[in-house]
């Protein structure tokens, strides 16, 4: 019974995570305005549910964040929409690329990983949780960001320049600034969100475990 219990509670935590990914992406929730830009917050219930949940939740949870992304950028399409869905075409070919996908979906489910495996490694050798989720919550922000922007310039790196309007030749020199000048300010926005929201679902599920 105690057992069913937990089982439920999961999945009833798993769908409020999926729930407020849903909310975050069609609401001004999912930026954070930081003056220079607009900081991206989709990603924070990745990260709290990793750490909480562990590793499995967390990379089903970044595949709904890619879900999200391929949908918003088939349906809401922007210039640089072809990047995450093969359903827009790549400027200068006139169709669509499967590398989209992995685009949209690779670093969305890494960070759920990323998330949780860092978080358990520094909890083994740290008594401050805080601390293990401050790190887990950075690393998993930042791995959205880099491997989004690496992937970009590994398979989109002349479509993503003419969309931008630089040169070939400087492109790197771009996305090497934006996981920089973004990926920072997000990456400590996910600390601080992470580390609040995470220390208050731990001790709501500590207590109704001892409650139970």
């Amino acid at each position: 019974m105690e057992k069913n219990s937990v089982n439920i509670r999961t999945l009833v935590i798993f769908a409020l995570f999926v729930a407020i990914i849903g909310v975050l992406s069609v609401t001004p929730l999912g930026m954070i305005p930081l003056g220079f830009m607009n900081a991206t917050t989709i990603h924070i219930p990745v990260i709290v549910g990793a750490i909480i949940l562990g590793p499995k939740f967390g990379a089903a949870l970044g595949g709904v964040f890619g879900l999200v992304s391929f949908l918003k950028a088939s349906f809401s399409p922007m210039v640089t929409s072809f990047l995450f869905s093969p359903l827009i075409p790549v400027p200068g070919t006139g169709r669509g690329s499967l590398w989209a996908l992995v685009i949209a979906f690779v670093p969305r489910i890494l960070v759920g990983v990323v998330a949780y495996y860092a978080y358990a490694a520094v909890r083994r050798i740290s008594r401050n949780e805080a601390v293990a989720m401050g790190i887990g919550a950075f690393l998993g922000s930042m791995t959205n960001t880099a491997f989004v922007m690496s992937l970009i310039y590994v398979i989109f790196r002349g479509a993503y320049a003419e969309v931008v309007e630089l040169a070939g030749r400087t492109i790197g020199v771009f996305i090497g600034m934006t996981v920089v000048i973004n990926g920072i300010p997000e990456a400590i926005v996910a600390v601080v969100i992470s580390v609040a929201v995470c220390k208050v679902l731990k001790k709501m599920i500590k207590t109704e475990t001892a409650n139970a």
